[in-house]
This record gives C-alpha cells, structure tokens and sequence, in this order.
C-alpha cells in the first residue's frame, strides 16, 4: 500500500467515524422545541442592550498576548520530552527561544499594555 492510498483510507476512516458519530447522537439525542434553548446564554441572567457593544482595546491586548503565549509555550512541551538528547545545543537554542518571550513580555509590560486601567 502506498503512502497516498494509506492517506485517502485514513481520511476517508476519519470522515466516516466522524459522520457516524453525528448520526447517532442526531438520532439518539432528545429533541427539545423550547424558546429558552435558542437565547444566547449570559450566566444564568436574562441578556440586556444589543450584542454589537464596543469593548476597551485592552480586552482585546489581553486575549492577543494570552493566544501568544499559549501557543509559544506549548512549543516547550515536545522540546522537555526529547531534553536529554538534544544536549547542549538543544539547551541553548530553547534559552535563546525564551529569552525571545522574556522580551516581548518585556516590550509589552513597558508599553502599558497589561494595566487593567
């Protein structure tokens, strides 16, 4: 078996576990007509004013640097599962990797982006 027919049994399995699944819970599922389950959900209290409000920049700031950082660190986790192989070099480039973070971080908290205020 080549590696493209290997690929397309793959993808085609995928495609048919994933449209099974659905099919069973579209089936087996309760089905519910009530008005309530179609409002959008805002913690338990009935929504007020329109869904289209300006939020402060820094909302955003926020949720940029945290998408950063999360994605930056989950780089770490397959660099400290091959640690001791890489040896001194692997050592230096993943300092150099986070001395890069420890910049932005730096450049951000001087550019007054993580005050709340």
């Amino acid at each position: 078996m080549t590696n493209s027919s290997l690929f397309v049994v793959v993808l085609l399995t995928g495609i048919t576990l994933v449209a099974a699944g659905l099919g069973v819970a579209m089936l087996l599922s309760p089905k519910s007509t009530n008005f309530q389950k179609g409002e959008p959900y805002e913690c338990g209290l009935p929504t007020h004013g329109t869904s289209w409000m300006q939020f402060r920049v820094g909302y955003y700031l926020y949720a940029i640097l945290f998408m950063m950082f999360d994605v930056e660190i989950i780089f770490l986790f397959p660099w400290a599962t091959v640690v001791r192989s890489l040896g001194m070099m692997g050592l230096a480039s993943i300092l150099i990797f986070i001395a890069i973070l420890s910049l932005g971080l730096a450049y951000a908290w001087k550019k007054g982006v993580l005050k709340w205020t």
